[in-house]
């Protein structure tokens, strides 16, 4: 099985919807919103809302009871932006055609990744690939606010609709960022990282399976069944 992140990964990331989001929920100007210098980039939406919230000035107990309006807030964001994140937010070169020949090569697919599901729903949805992914047995921060709990929750989904136990030598997650690899690595799964926001030596040094500069289909495709074959 393939597990994709979705910010970085399949899209590119942009905190523009969280800023919009956190803003309505709290009352506060867009540009009030300060996200933290750390504990952004691969960690689930509440716990960045909560974080940011503090750091832009909320008191800690308002920015933990804010989180469930602003699941709704967000769901209206990412619905009235779906034009604008098609436009500004468009699929990195090769992920369409990487979901596609994936599929064809009898690959189940689905995604593991911070955002609340609506939000990623929307954004897979932008992609246009249909049912090439099953969101059904995703993970999302709405299912788990500590990143590394959301393998577990792909492997139950997944065995409750297939029948059978997901087996993590044979389950890779393709992901951008540090925090990509060590979740894979907490749950047994290989790990490959594509170079689209940190370098390729940087990435190198947490130890993934394998770096790729770019999303190439053939290569990437030819990279999972080398990692998933059965010895």
């Amino acid at each position: 099985m393939v597990v994709w992140d979705v910010d970085g990964t399949l899209i590119p990331a942009d905190l523009r919807w969280l800023r919009r989001a956190i803003a309505r929920t709290y009352g506060i100007d867009e540009s009030a919103v300060t996200f933290p210098e750390k504990k952004v980039h691969g960690y689930t939406d509440e716990s960045i809302v909560v974080d940011t919230a503090v750091t832009s000035g909320i008191n800690a107990a308002d920015a933990e009871a804010g989180v469930p309006r602003f699941g709704v807030v967000l769901a209206e964001v990412m619905d009235a932006g779906r034009d604008e994140l098609a436009r500004v937010q468009p699929p990195y070169p090769g992920v369409v055609e990487s979901i596609a020949v994936l599929h064809r090569r009898g690959f189940v697919q689905t995604v593991l990744t911070g955002n609340l599901r609506h939000a990623a729903e929307v954004k897979v949805a932008s992609l246009g690939v249909g049912d090439e992914l099953d969101l059904d047995i995703g993970a999302y921060g709405s299912d788990d606010r500590d990143r590394f709990q959301l393998t577990a929750v792909v492997a139950r989904r997944y065995r409750d609709k297939y029948g059978t136990p997901l087996l993590p030598a044979r389950t890779v997650v393709v992901g951008d960022a540090p925090n990509d690899i060590a979740c894979a690595r907490n749950a047994g799964f290989r790990a490959v990282v594509v170079a689209h926001r940190a370098s390729r030596e940087e990435l190198a040094g947490y130890e993934p399976d394998a770096v790729l500069d770019r999303l190439d289909p053939d290569l990437l495709v030819s990279t999972i069944a080398g990692l998933t074959s059965a010895d």
